[in-house]
């Protein structure tokens, strides 16, 4: 029992660490910080990716570039 609470909460503070940062990025981009939490399901976290990296960001953007 000792173990399985020790790797249920190590995946709660990797849980939180992971989403904190990115919800933080999303945000600052003009997206919805909950995308973030898409990040955890397989394949929907590359299109996620993907699809902030390569859209027009609503701040931040500069001519010419």
């Amino acid at each position: 029992m000792g173990v399985a609470s020790i790797r249920f909460f190590g995946g709660v503070v990797f849980f939180i660490l992971a989403v904190i940062p990115m919800w933080k990025i999303f945000s600052k981009a003009g997206f919805s910080g909950w995308l973030a939490l898409l990040l955890f399901i397989p394949l929907v976290n590359l299109v996620v990716l993907y699809y902030v990296a390569f859209s027009n960001w609503k701040i931040g953007q500069t001519s010419g570039l």
